[in-house]
């Protein structure tokens, strides 16, 4: 089939050629000399370099950002899903203990629209930059018949290394321990088509819509990034840190279980931090029971740290977290209180 046929058929690969082509100076800014070649072959290239470390272990995860993108379709914004993508796939590593090395992106639509595909990359330049991460390569595919008019799908995956020595994965948390929480910045990624169906289709509220209690037009509040916290989790004494959730779909219920030894449950007090007003909109509004409420969404922590009792001022003061439950005996759930 010649190209013409192909276009006519939606699939432009000349455009797709030419649109891709000038990625590379955003792509650029994240490489350092561990990159070897260049974007667009078979393979990306990376020689990481393990100095200091006993036993370095690879560590990966792949993600998307769910239907958070409708909200980007709608905003006719997608620098900042792309942020999200790199973000949620860092944090997902970090509570190993790991530190990004790349990332590679998948970009799935009905047809390549430039403008949009050009945000998508200064996004995912924006964010690797500020992760130290370099993007090594990607994958963009046109499908007509697959996706709706103007809408796309992204899905990404990280590597990173941790010293095996190093490595936080629960195993010495005990009863005693302290449960530390760090603020999300709004909904993250995760619990977007509860949300859509309670704001758009319940209360009929349009993208510019100002909400009682929000900062920002409704469309911007449900755009706000999914923070990356492994800077900052890197800045401490990593022996200190007896555990980490990232609390993205499962909520405050299913995913601190993930790093609980099967004797202790975590007790967390959910008086003890302030529910941003999204949320509490999100429950009124939409008659949502408050434990499915903390299964589905964040409620306004986005990452939680175990600690020993004697650490947790220290590790409070330097995060400036707040305490939000302990660790009891237990069989490995969450109890909240």
């Amino acid at each position: 089939m010649n190209r013409k046929a192909y276009a006519q058929a939606g699939v432009d690969v000349d455009l797709g050629n030419a649109v891709k082509s000038r990625i590379h100076a955003h792509v650029k800014v994240t490489h350092g000399p561990e990159v070897l070649g260049k974007i667009g072959g078979f393979g990306g290239l990376f020689q990481p370099n393990f100095k200091g470390m006993k036993e370095p272990v690879l560590v990966s995860s792949v993600d998307g950002v769910g239907t958070k993108l409708k909200i980007a379709f709608a905003m006719n914004r997608h620098d900042t899903v792309a942020e999200d993508l790199v973000n949620h796939c860092v944090d997902d590593i970090a509570v190993l203990g790991a530190k990004p090395l790349f990332f590679l992106d998948y970009i799935g639509g009905e047809k390549l629209e430039p403008t949009v595909f050009a945000q998508l990359i200064k996004g995912f330049s924006r964010a690797c930059k500020a992760a130290g991460c370099a993007i090594i390569g990607g994958e963009t595919a046109q499908m007509p018949g697959m996706y709706h008019p103007g809408e796309y799908d992204l899905a990404g995956t990280i590597v990173g290394v941790v010293d095996r020595t190093k490595m936080i994965d629960g195993s010495k948390i005990k009863p005693g321990d302290v449960i530390l929480g760090l603020p999300s910045n709004g909904l993250h990624t995760n619990g977007y088509s509860l949300a859509r169906k309670i704001l758009f289709d319940k209360m009929g509220l349009k993208m510019t819509s100002q909400v009682p209690g929000l900062a920002k037009p409704i469309g911007e509040e449900l755009l706000r990034v999914h923070r990356n916290y492994q800077p900052l989790l890197a800045s401490l004494p990593q022996a200190k840190l007896k555990g980490l959730a990232h609390i993205t779909g499962g909520g405050l219920i299913d995913n601190p279980p993930r790093i609980l030894p099967k004797t202790c449950d975590a007790v967390i007090d959910t008086k003890s931090w302030k529910v941003p007003a999204l949320f509490e909109v999100l429950q009124r509004e939409g008659k949502v029971d408050p434990m499915e409420m903390y299964q589905v969404f964040n409620m306004g922590i986005g990452m939680i740290i175990v600690v020993a009792a004697k650490d947790a001022a220290e590790i409070a003061k330097a995060t400036r977290a707040k305490k939000i439950g302990i660790i009891a005996p237990g069989s490995g759930i969450v109890k909240l209180v």
